[in-house]
């Protein structure tokens, strides 16, 4: 880790594969020399914010040397007032990567051995515990960044290597760290920043490539099993309409519809509907729009990577600078954009998915896919479970970036909720995930219906590989366990798997 920031990947990698950081040595040089800066102001008469003032409010309180060790540690200790049930722990450790990655910098004048300690936890599988509550996201998030300076220094709970809650005492003993004494400005250099929104963000990026990629191929099964037609797909078509993301979801249909006997059975006795309905024509449109969505907020994420956030800020010329990059708004909005991109995406599945359950509209298949309809009922309330996560995926599409309540005796009085937009927005992506490993179900048991028409390969080998975990059609089983299944095949990347390996066979291209 340099001076250079982090990319999304590697945020990914630290928060969830446990991959190990290392600082530069250019980093360290780099920390060093604006340390001592921060040294040479400490023992000035004239006040500076941060290095010999409180905080806040208490901006004007001037501390004098003898209790700023204490001052830093008081910071800490009263900012880790987080409360309610305990984040990720790939979430906290890509908020300490982030920080770790500021501190890299070398603007926030924190003395090399702050980053190195910030490294060892990481590295060591020592985690922070973090409660849901207490960010507003601005200054930063500072509860939950306050959790894991206390961790350093030896404070507070976290979670060890062995996954077990200890005290971070104990933790930090059994891998042989030392507790961190913070020194001016060192306290406030580690909660100042936006890293726990944008570690959020990061991993939403992440797990969002993946679940395009599924919703592009769960539309096309759809349209194979509902009997749709594939020719509104047509590049000359899409063209028209030069949206880079449409273009993406519906050359990636194309490719899974490619020579489908379902569809050409169809074709050839005799295709009589005008127009499909609009949750299987304007696929490419809506799932185009959210890769879209995507587009812009991994821009913003792209940005926030390579800053450097913190308050006061050690200037490239010496300086010793306030100022209010700390203020989460381009991460509250950006999280907030894909929340509603998310909501309309599963919207438009659970709508796919109710086509196949209705008689009148699934073109010949059992109402509600039942094996012995009346006797059994098929994928009736699987279509009921998707309905409920759609109405909430909704509620959860209300921004919370256009809220704030002001704290700190109304210096802090416009803040960004982007902390809260971040944690919707992940609550958000797991209903997503199961709105699509419906369809996705639902979609192969119409397709096995059809038979003896067959879909296309990358179908085909979609539904292969589901057929391990879940079963074809037959009479009423415990959906719920099957439901779950299906969830896993979607979640663990599993199903992405198949098809990129299925289309690679097939010479298609689906990304």
């Amino acid at each position: 880790m340099g001076d250079g920031g982090l990319a999304a990947a590697q945020v990914v990698a630290i928060a969830r594969d446990g991959a190990r950081v290392r600082i530069t040595d250019e980093a360290l040089d780099g920390m060093s020399a604006t340390r001592h800066i921060i040294d040479s102001l400490a023992d000035d008469t004239t006040a500076h914010y941060g290095v010999s003032t409180g905080f806040g409010a208490l901006a004007t309180t001037y501390i004098s040397p003898e209790l700023r060790v204490q001052l830093q540690r008081s910071l800490v200790r009263s900012h880790a007032a987080s409360s309610g049930p305990a984040v990720e722990i790939e979430v906290v450790r890509g908020t300490m990567a982030l920080r770790l990655a500021t501190l890299a910098t070398g603007r926030t004048g924190v003395r090399p051995i702050v980053a190195q300690r910030y490294a060892a936890l990481l590295n060591a599988a020592i985690t922070p515990i973090v409660g849901e509550y207490g960010s507003l996201g601005c200054s930063g998030d500072l509860a939950p960044l306050a959790h894991c300076a206390l961790a350093v220094m030896g404070e507070g709970d976290v979670v060890d290597s062995s996954g077990s809650v200890v005290s971070a005492s104990s933790a930090l003993a059994a891998a042989g760290i030392e507790p961190l004494e913070l020194h001016e400005k060192e306290g406030l250099a580690l909660i100042n920043g936006t890293d726990g929104m944008l570690a959020m963000l990061c991993l939403a990026l992440h797990d969002l490539d993946g679940l395009l990629t599924v919703a592009d191929v769960a539309a096309a099964m759809s349209i194979e099993g509902l009997q749709g037609t594939d020719r509104v797909f047509a590049a000359d078509l899409q063209a028209l309409r030069p949206h880079p993301g449409q273009a993406v979801s519906a050359a990636n249909m194309r490719a899974v519809l490619a020579d489908s006997p379902i569809i050409a059975a169809h074709k050839s006795t005799g295709f009589t509907r005008v127009q499909d309905a609009y949750s299987l024509r304007c696929a490419p449109q809506v799932h185009g729009a959210v890769r879209d969505t995507m587009s812009h907020t991994r821009l913003v994420a792209e940005r926030e990577l390579g800053s450097a956030i913190d308050n006061p800020v050690v200037t490239l010329d010496g300086r010793l600078e306030s100022n209010g990059n700390f203020h989460g708004a381009p991460l509250g909005y950006a999280l907030d954009f894909l929340a509603i991109a998310v909501a309309d995406l599963a919207s438009m599945s659970e709508r796919r998915t109710d086509r196949f359950l209705d008689p009148a509209r699934n073109h010949g298949l059992n109402a509600f896919l039942a094996f012995n309809p009346g006797v059994d009922s098929g994928h009736m309330i699987a279509q009921y479970t998707q309905a409920g996560i759609v109405s909430e995926l909704k509620r959860l599409a209300v921004p919370a970036s256009v809220d704030s309540i002001p704290s700190s005796a109304m210096q802090e009085d416009h803040v960004s909720m982007g902390w809260s937009a971040a944690r919707k927005l992940r609550r958000s992506i797991d209903g997503l995930t199961r709105v699509l490993a419906i369809e996705v179900m639902t979609a192969a048991r119409g397709i096995d219906m059809r038979s003896p028409e067959q879909p296309a390969a990358i179908s085909a080998a979609v539904i292969a590989e589901l057929r391990t975990v879940v079963d074809g059609p037959g009479p009423d089983r415990f959906l719920a366990a099957e439901i779950e299944q299906a969830v896993e095949f979607v979640r663990t990347g599993r199903m992405g798997r198949v098809v990129r390996r299925a289309a690679a066979e097939t010479d298609a291209a689906v990304r």
